[in-house]
């Protein structure tokens, strides 16, 4: 079949349908030539001629000299055909043609063969240079006769199209900087990973692969950094001296760093860890921008963008340099180097270009000039190039010879910098110049052309052509505010360095002292004064305290001496040079002190004072003397400089824009600069120069210091220029009398005019005493405050008012209150962030912490130094307690009817203290030291009463208010009320001492004192003071009180508390005082023990004050489960952070851990006091345990058909464990204490059963039901349930103790109590208590009886578990060193390999293989066991437990079991009839009509409170109900606070930072991590406590929590929709804080 468009023939063969009627037969029957008359205008092929009959012919035969149309169209002169001659043939002589021939239409057409033209004379043949044609080849190209070959070079291959070459080695990267980040991309996959994050500003980029490094500039911290390559160990490498690091270029063959910096127009370079920093090219740079490399070449390429825009070149060393384009220029900005090429690229981004040159500048092209908005870097590899763009905020890449074959390989992106091919080959190797000795060099080696050169770091001069020398010995020192800098005068560059010092924000002062090398400075933002070594190490603050302007300093050389002015507090002062022994030299007259200069060879200082006199005076260097020299024709004076050659003095004056000199003593005045001044500031002299800093003109300049003339300028374009001094070695040594035994004074020895020569001082606040050289031991009459931050003093001894910092060594938070036991010298201190209240010596000594637990907002504190007590007030808890002065025997006094107890005050003689309350209800109240006789003294007109004090002299009672913003008075009955001072803006803490009060005020940030009687005469005694707290006055000499208690504590055995009446014996918080009125217990008989995360607590139910107390237990990180073993008095809990079980005693001590491996999440705990064994539930596992108390023997008991196993309770004498399991089919379940008979109690109604307890007396378990939100209760059987209250918010654990129910609450933070048989009377015991988890109780009456188990462990050598009628012997699934028998009284002779040591799973309802019934030899009841150990059993022994195994005779157990066992079963047979007998009473009783709130009937379980709830309906079997969220940073080294536990969604803690964490939760069932782990939704309860968060944002938080945490399928019943954070429990909150205010 012959396609559409061909011809079919007679024949049958197909031919072309162009060929039909083209004059030619090709069918061979010419049946393609018949009827062509028929056929119209034919169309020719493109091939073929169309001729003037209509036949179509072929192309070739025109001109042919054939009549191939037949109407002789295809020869007609109308076709161009000459007449031919014989010659004109391919056939003869080959046309004449060199190499190949060929005819068209008519004419010999010579052609050549490839790598061959056809030269001019159209017949010979030239060959073809293809080497020539730029791009031919990627790289080498050699040329032949007819042919050419590409070669690459070393580390590149050829493709196969044998023109292009391909890199060895891995994949190319590329690296880019994108301001916030440093990003890769993979140019060929667009595959975009993140190497660094968190950046400010990176710009410039490069790397050094080699040592897998890559370097970055930031040109917002002005820094230059390195990381390792996978994004590790980030490092900076140039932290100081940088304005703008542009570019940034790496030497990977020498190992150096090189950069730009357009701010400073410098070119820097240093080693790679930033060593060695010299300055390599200043001179006519402008804005230096891109730089790259040619270390094989030591050649150094950099543009600039400045006024004169170019390329510029040279050694790698600095020498040789040379431009390399500096016409068509604007804005170069990337730079990058073909190695393998040999060429240079670059982009402009003005002119929008990307050009190319060779390296030394000529064969310059523009690659590609269109469709580059605003090109900024560049690289290249192979044949491609790669830049970024800031308009388009992409990577493009291009043909590196064409421009072509644009494409963009990523775009939007944050903001794309500099960029680099991460590859090999892009670092290729060379030689190292420099060897393996760094060229010999004792510095830096540097690479130059093919050699090397030593050179030295910046302002280092050279000693030797390999050497540099070790130190500077002179140099110009500058303050520029952000940083300190030096020009080296041992050079000629004058290049200055930045000296490398940190947090340096606002330098002002300079001084130094060449003896220790040591330069000092100022800085007035951060207000200290600080040192360091001239190379800037050695950094330390050596005053960092009451300073406000210090603008001002000088180095007293010869004594070692600090001086310094500060114009905030209008003082100067002196101290050592390393700012000890501080003292105020001068605190009168002075009005804004400027510079500070010292004479110490006429024993002189000089200062400017630029106030509204400004003037110039002197005294002596210990104050002495003091005269004003030069007052007229000033207006700002600010540098002073001595010569202490020709005893001149030297100042410049800002307003008067002029350098003046004088003698000394003020005379002989002279102009010496008067002109071109516009601000002078800093002035110094060395050698026969004067040296300047001018703000105006932003300069450093000098002159000659007689005439002033020969002015030059030595640095220039230097911003915030401030002080200037010439360090040096030649400074005049002066002999003193202060250098022999410092000149006899006990602290301060100071230079003084002759004759004296010196004098003695003392620190401030502290008097000298009459000898002239000893200073009293400390302050004796004192002012004391906190500052949050710190403690400070004001001395009451001196003639002026300068506080000082007690110099305690620790970091305070939030210092408040504050009390002084003068006896001691001891100040006490509350610390309302670190909770916790601490006392050191008045000097900062011996600092220790006396509270740190139960704390939360310690306002008041109050010490009894009569006593030896202290006081002290808690607005957190509600609560006023007294403890021993070391914190010991602490004890509640106050509890109840407080609602924000703050100041309190004592008057131990009259047996009160005194408080403010500024509650709901403001007021002022009274007791007795020991909380008795509680009286409210004023409550009217009261807002916020703050600082409280007595008045003993006067007997009266003084407070400050500031809400009403008064100071009152009233006697000490609160009668005869009268204001004092008003108004006061807002006072805090008040205190009096003679006849004045002080008080501190936070809004005038101040201490104010007035006249105790009157409140006149008010005076500011300490002012810029931010924080200000409480204040206490003092005075040491004042005789102390007579002690109530006298000399014998009062015969009490703790506690002695003064009353009115006398005194009164005390205990510790809940404990109860004996009969006698005297001694206490040393611990309480029945109290709760519960957990609360980070803390295990006790409540005595002894005592009324239902006081929650910190067992000291170490090392809590987060406490789920408690038991308590009455027997040794250890309280046993598990840490889900650690994973462990531990054990400690009630003080705290012994702590040890238990299991310390295999567990998950250990939810509950359980102690058999009876056979000495530990019961665990284990939810990641699944898993119910057992072992010894100690560890020992621990199986697995059950693991089959546990979902989520909760919490647990044992019946030793029953023989039975409980435990709640509240996975997919929530149920509680019983089983004996083997695990065998497992028995489902209840599995119906129920919602998440978290806590469960028994009650042994009326043996019924109760548990606590999270979802239902309800306590309910059953008996052992899990018959006759009821529930006994239904309206619960989130309880979590609950114990029963007499006729009270306790459980504690998540959702209301608090611990409550119901009646156990009526539900009613529902108390809070408890409150405001984050974190509650579980709660027991100990008793005596709790943990009594026995069973079998309990006489020698039942005769089991390792693990005895009673059951309801018998007990069996067990062995651990792991065997120990001791052979295990499952025979009573049997111990193997020697272990043996049986499957016992084997974890096999244990059947439900059947007894475990490895247990061994004791009711085949011996059937002992264990009720009939309970009080069977006598008195002389217990002395005999025979009631001993022990955990080791007793071997008994043999046979003997057997007769024992024997003769008991019949007399135990008639017993048993009357307990079961007289308890049947007693359920049916109790039943007749419960059904009473009028205690309908019991019933059998199922409750409604939609709870009808306003809290906002998600219910899960119906609870999916994946969730986790309850959540450990175990928190760990990426070394897994876990938080302390390791697990936040959260139920449904989370019930979110106040910690800020778990925001972020939660979000990362899943609720997956199946695959949970360790480190994350989600659960069932329960209850939203969202409140952030810290307020962190506001309501929209807790919604916001929420609605992400729901699509986090996807498997959480929640649906809210109408009833509780609702505005999610209004939940019920949210009550309007007050006013915490005045801060708040």
């Amino acid at each position: 079949m012959c396609t559409a468009e061909q011809f079919r023939c007679h024949s049958g063969r197909c031919v072309r349908l162009s060929w039909r009627c083209d004059g030619e037969d090709d069918c061979a029957d010419n049946s393609d030539e018949e009827n062509c008359e028929n056929t119209g205008s034919p169309q020719c092929a493109l091939d073929q001629f169309l001729c003037w009959n209509g036949r179509c012919i072929g192309q070739r035969k025109l001109c042919n000299g054939v009549n191939d149309c037949g109407d002789n169209s295809d020869e007609s002169p109308q076709q161009n055909c000459r007449p031919r001659t014989g010659e004109e043939n391919c056939n003869v002589n080959n046309g004449g043609c060199a190499q190949k021939c060929q005819m068209v239409r008519g004419a010999v057409q010579c052609t050549c063969h490839t790598g061959y033209r056809l030269t001019e004379d159209g017949h010979t043949c030239q060959d073809v240079n293809e080497c020539a044609e730029e791009g031919y080849c990627s790289q080498g190209c050699t040329n032949s006769e007819g042919a050419f070959q590409c070669w690459c070079e070393t580390g590149y291959e050829l493709r196969p199209d044998r023109r292009s070459c391909k890199a060895l080695g891995p994949e190319p990267v590329l690296l880019f900087a994108n301001r916030i980040d440093i990003r890769q991309v993979l140019p060929h996959r667009s595959e975009y990973t993140l190497l660094l994050n968190n950046l400010e500003n990176a710009i410039a980029l490069d790397f050094h692969h080699r040592r897998e490094l890559v370097f970055w500039s930031d040109v917002t911290l002005d820094r230059i950094l390195r990381a390792n390559l996978n994004g590790s160990n980030v490092e900076e490498v140039v932290s100081t001296g940088l304005e703008s690091p542009g570019g940034l270029a790496v030497d990977w063959v020498h190992d150096k760093l090189y950069w730009t910096d357009s701010g400073t127009s410098r070119i820097e370079v240093a080693n790679l860890d930033g060593a060695h920093r010299k300055v390599l090219l200043w001179q006519n740079l402008e804005k230096p921008r891109a730089i790259a490399l040619h270390p094989m070449e030591g050649t150094i390429y950099w543009t600039d963008w400045g006024n004169t825009p170019r390329i510029e070149a040279s050694s790698m060393d600095g020498s040789g340099r040379r431009i390399i384009a500096d016409t068509h220029l604007f804005w170069p900005n990337g730079l990058t180097i073909d190695y393998a090429g040999r060429r240079m690229y670059w982009v402009d981004a003005k002119h929008h270009v990307i050009e190319r040159a060779n390296l030394d500048g000529s064969h310059r092209k523009a690659v590609i000039s269109q469709g580059l908005p605003h090109p900024f870097a560049i690289t290249v590899f192979e044949d491609s190039l790669y830049w970024t763009d800031w308009h388009t905020k992409s990577i493009n890449s291009a043909n590196k010879f064409t421009g072509k074959n644009q494409e963009i390989i990523r775009n939007k992106l944050h903001f794309p910098m500099d960029i680099h091919t991460l590859h090999p080959q892009r670092q290729p190797a060379g030689k190292n110049r420099c060897g393996d000795n760094n060229g010999g060099c004792t510095h830096l080696c540097l690479p130059s052309g093919q050699n090397y050169t030593c050179a030295c770091p910046t302002g280092f001069r050279k000693i030797s052509s390999h050497a540099c020398a070790q130190s500077l010995d002179k140099f110009l020192l500058f303050a520029r505010r952000m940083d300190i800098r030096r020009i080296s005068f041992d050079t000629e560059d004058l290049s200055d360095d930045v000296i490398p010092l940190a947090d340096v924000r606002s330098a002002v002062a300079l001084d130094w002292d060449s003896r220790d090398d040591h330069v000092y400075w100022t800085d007035v933002s951060t207000d200290t004064i600080s040192r360091a070594k001239w190379d800037g190490t050695g950094q330390e603050v050596v005053v960092d305290t009451s300073l406000e302007s210090p603008a001002g300093l000088a180095i007293d050389w010869v004594t070692n001496k600090l001086y310094w002015t500060d114009a905030g507090t209008d003082r100067i002062e002196v101290a050592n040079t390393d700012g000890s022994m501080r003292t105020v030299l001068i605190w009168e007259n002075l009005d804004r002190p400027r510079d500070i200069v010292v004479e110490p060879m006429g024993g002189y200082m000089y200062w400017t004072d630029w106030g509204a006199s400004p003037k110039i005076e002197r005294a002596g260097m210990d104050a002495s003397g003091r005269q004003v020299i030069i007052s007229s024709n000033l207006t700002w004076p600010n540098g002073l400089a001595i010569d202490y050659g020709s005893q001149r003095l030297y100042w410049a004056d800002a307003g008067m824009k002029t350098i003046e000199f004088a003698g000394l003593d003020g005379s002989k005045r002279k102009v010496l600069i008067g002109s071109q001044l516009p601000h002078p500031f800093g002035l110094t002299l060395y050698g026969e120069r004067i040296y300047w800093t001018d703000w105006q003109t932003k300069s450093i300049q000098s002159a000659d210091r007689l005439t002033g003339l020969d002015r030059e300028t030595l640095q220039e374009n230097l911003e915030n220029l401030m002080d200037i001094h010439v360090f040096h070695r030649r400074r005049p040594p002066v002999s003193t009398p202060c250098a022999m035994e410092n000149g006899g004074c006990s602290h301060l020895c100071l230079r003084s005019p002759n004759p004296s020569g010196f004098s003695c001082t003392c620190p401030t606040g502290i008097n000298l005493l009459s000898d002239g050289k000893t200073c009293s031991p400390g302050m004796n009459s004192f002012l004391i405050f906190a500052r949050r931050i710190d403690i400070r003093m004001v001395s009451l001894d001196i003639p002026y008012f300068a506080d000082v910092v007690v110099p305690i060594n620790i970091t305070m938070k939030n210092t408040i209150a504050i009390g002084v036991d003068p006896q001691e010298g001891k100040v006490y201190w509350s610390d309302s962030t670190l909770h916790r209240i601490s006392r050191a010596n008045l000097d900062g000594s011996q600092h220790e912490d006396i509270i740190t637990t139960g704390l939360q907002t310690t306002d008041g504190l109050a010490v009894d130094a009569i006593g030896r007590k202290v006081y002290w007030t808690d607005t957190g808890t509600n609560r006023i307690e007294v403890g021993n002065l070391d914190g010991s025997m602490r004890k509640v006094l106050v509890w109840q009817n407080l609602d924000s107890p703050r100041a309190i005050v004592l008057y131990h003689e009259m047996g009160f203290m005194y408080w403010t309350d500024w509650g709901e209800n403001a007021k002022l109240e009274r007791s007795g030291m020991d909380g008795s006789d509680r009286a409210v003294l004023i409550n009217n007109n009261l807002g916020w009463p703050n600082g409280l004090t007595v008045d003993k002299a006067s007997s009266q009672l003084l407070w400050a208010d500031a809400h009403t913003e008064r100071i009152e008075a009233a006697d000490l009955n609160g009668a005869n009320r009268h204001t004092l001072v008003s108004p006061v803006q807002h006072p805090y803490g008040l205190t009096l001492l003679d006849s004045y009060i002080y008080w501190t005020d936070w809004q005038t940030r101040s201490i104010h004192r007035a006249d105790k009687g009157t409140g006149s005469n008010v005076i500011l005694v300490r002012s810029n003071l931010p924080g200000l707290m409480d204040m206490q006055a003092v005075d040491r000499a004042q005789p102390l009180g007579f002690n109530k208690c006298g000399s014998r504590n009062g015969g009490c055995s703790h506690l002695c508390l003064p009353r009115p009446s006398g005194f009164s014996c005390a205990c510790p918080t809940g404990i109860q005082l004996k009969g006698d009125g005297k001694t206490c217990d040393p611990s309480p008989e029945t109290y709760l023990l519960f957990s609360s995360r980070g803390s295990i607590r006790r409540i005595s139910l002894d005592t009324s004050d239902h006081t929650d107390v910190h067992v000291p237990v170490p090392e809590l990180n987060n406490v789920i489960s408690l038991d308590y073993d009455s027997v040794d008095g250890k309280v046993y809990y598990t840490d889900v952070f650690l994973d462990v079980i531990r054990r400690a005693d009630l003080n705290g001590s012994n702590m040890e851990t238990v299991i310390g491996r295999g567990l998950k999440t250990t939810d509950g705990l359980a102690v058999d006091w009876v056979a000495r064994n530990l019961y665990w539930t284990d939810t990641g596992r699944n898993t119910i345990e057992a072992s010894r108390l100690d560890g020992s023997c621990r199986k697995v008991l059950i693991n089959n058909s546990l979902d989520e196993p909760r919490a647990i309770a044992v019946f030793p004498r029953k023989g039975y464990l409980f435990w709640t399991d509240w996975g997919h089919i929530a149920k509680i379940e019983r089983a004996n204490l083997d695990g065998s008979e497992r028995k489902v109690l209840i599995n119906t109604d129920l919602g998440w059963p978290n806590g469960l307890t028994l009650d042994y007396d009326t043996r019924r378990i109760y548990w606590v039901d999270a979802h239902l939100d309800r306590i309910e209760s059953a008996d052992l059987n899990g018959k006759l349930r009821q529930v006994l209250v239904s309206h619960v918010s989130h309880p979590f654990a609950l114990t029963q103790q007499d006729r009270w129910i306790y459980w504690t609450d998540w959702q209301t933070k608090s611990i409550q109590r119901v009646d156990k048989y009526s539900g009613r009377n529902k108390e809070t015991v408890l409150a405001n208590v984050e974190g509650l988890m579980d709660i027991i109780v100990v008793s005596p009456q709790r943990q009594t009886g026995t069973n079998a188990c309990g006489v020698n462990n039942g005769g089991c050598t390792h693990l005895c578990f009673a059951r309801a009628s018998d007990f069996v012997c067990a062995c651990p699934d792991e065997p120990d060193s001791r052979p295990c028998s499952l025979v009573p009284g049997l111990v193997p002779p020697a272990p043996r390999a049986t499957g016992m040591s084997e974890k096999s799973p244990v059947l439900p309802n059947t007894p475990p293989t490895t247990l061994y019934s004791s009711t085949t030899r011996t059937r002992t009841s264990l009720e009939e066991v309970e009080g069977r150990c006598s008195e002389r059993d217990a002395r005999l022994g025979l009631c001993a437990r022990s955990n080791d195994a007793v071997p008994a005779a043999p046979g003997e157990g057997l007769h024992i079991s024997y003769a008991i066992g019949g007399l135990l079963s008639i017993l048993l047979i009357l307990v079961v009839i007289a308890a049947l007998m007693l359920y049916r009473h109790k039943k007749s009783k419960f059904t009473d009509p009028g205690m309908g709130n019991l019933t059998y009937s199922n409750p409604s379980y939609r709870t009808s409170t306003q809290e906002v709830k998600i219910e899960a309906i119906p609870k999916p079997a994946m969730y986790n109900q309850l959540c450990y969220k175990k928190e760990g940073g990426p070394d897994h080294n876990y938080t302390k606070e390791k697990i936040k536990i959260v139920e449904g969604i989370c019930l979110l803690s106040g910690d800020d930072a778990e925001w972020d964490d939660l979000k990362q939760l899943r609720s997956s069932r199946g695959g949970l991590l360790r480190d994350h782990v989600c659960m069932k939704t329960d209850t939203v309860s969202i409140q952030a406590s810290s307020g962190s968060l506001d309501d929209t944002e807790t919604e916001q938080l929420l609605q992400e929590e729901q699509s986090e945490c996807s498997s959480v399928h929640t649906a809210a019943t109408p009833e509780r929709r609702g505005s999610l954070p209004d939940t019920g429990w949210k009550h309007e909150r007050k006013l915490s804080s005045e801060s708040q205010v």
